[in-house]
């Protein structure tokens, strides 16, 4: 079962801003019962480099320009790099991503700020990641014991009896760093997966974007201009359906309240090679014992958030983007 929340979460999020992901970043950002200690920016819906301007542009909006973002690698451990910038926009934010933060990135690389972080504070950290793993096995490579220091990981990612969305069987945030995807699933982590199958179900219609925008809070009006390229997106596989998905805001809904998921626990492992790279496998027959198995490394089981109340989420993303700021 997934651990109780403490009163006041210590968060650290790996992100590549991209919408959805900016939205996540906004919505945690009004959590009164998150301590968001620091932010690493990696490749994936956009190259590093823009990922980490723009979580310190997300950032500055939310009020935030105490947390610090570090750059992370600019390329996956072995693959060429590629991006998502045809759902995002070639700045990751529809063309909107608007003037450079007055702030810089840390000097240190994200894969440096986790480990110092988790050192610091061992037993605390819950790291939310919502990109490509390649910081986390970066990070994991620095200090062998990291799955020791955190406290636990919460992933978006995974394509595990539903299609993928970079290819037909793998998810954006695995295929981009299949190798990394792999590290990270089979490192001992106290590790929550969020598969596609599940963030799938956290669809937001017109009306509900509409309701967003009306609210004029900088939040909402931030969220929501962003959106030209990824609703056009999702209309052209939606049969023109004005909506869109958010992965990642859902995800970060579920480590904030684990009980708005249900979950079974699963080895995963990340296929390498062949046409099937970088889709997330389990071993899902019933009835077999342990011991014939297809996965044989002992690796341990993770958590997988099997279905989620994706209403009551989506509700406490609205009502963090639109409620006016504390006076």
């Amino acid at each position: 079962m997934p651990q109780p929340t403490p009163a006041r979460l210590p968060v650290v999020i790996d992100t590549d801003p991209g919408v959805d992901d900016c939205w996540a970043l906004l919505y945690l950002a009004a959590q009164p019962n998150i301590e968001l200690v620091a932010v690493g920016a990696i490749h994936g819906n956009v190259p590093t480099q823009m990922a980490a301007e723009n979580a310190l542009r997300i950032l500055d909006i939310a009020g935030r320009t105490d947390v610090p973002v570090a750059a992370g690698a600019p390329t996956p451990l072995q693959q060429a790099l590629s991006t998502g910038q045809f759902v995002h926009g070639q700045d990751g934010l529809g063309g909107h991503a608007g003037p450079p933060s007055a702030r810089r990135p840390v000097a240190e690389s994200a894969a440096e700020q986790l480990v110092r972080l988790a050192r610091q504070r061992p037993g605390e950290l819950t790291l939310l990641a919502l990109a490509p793993l390649t910081n986390i096995a970066l990070a994991l490579r620095l200090e062998p014991q990291l799955p020791v220091l955190l406290r636990q990981v919460v992933v978006m990612g995974g394509a595990i009896g539903s299609p993928g969305n970079l290819t037909a069987w793998a998810d954006a945030n695995i295929g981009h760093d299949p190798e990394a995807g792999e590290a990270v699933l089979r490192a001992g982590f106290n590790l929550t997966l969020v598969p596609m199958g599940t963030t799938a179900g956290a669809w937001v219609d017109g009306t509900w974007l509409d309701e967003v925008a009306s609210s004029g809070t900088p939040a909402a009006r931030y969220a929501t201009q962003i959106l030209d390229d990824y609703l056009a997106m999702h209309a052209r596989v939606n049969g023109g359906r004005r909506g869109c998905v958010m992965h990642d805001p859902l995800t970060a809904a579920i480590m904030l309240d684990p009980a708005l998921a249900t979950y079974e626990e699963r080895q995963v492992v990340v296929e390498l090679v062949g046409h099937c790279r970088g889709a997330t496998l389990i071993d899902a027959r019933v009835g077999f014992p342990p011991e014939m198995s297809s996965i044989t490394d002992g690796r341990r089981p993770i958590r997988i958030a099997v279905t989620a109340d994706a209403a009551t989420a989506m509700e406490r993303v609205r009502q963090a983007l639109t409620a006016p700021a504390a006076s």
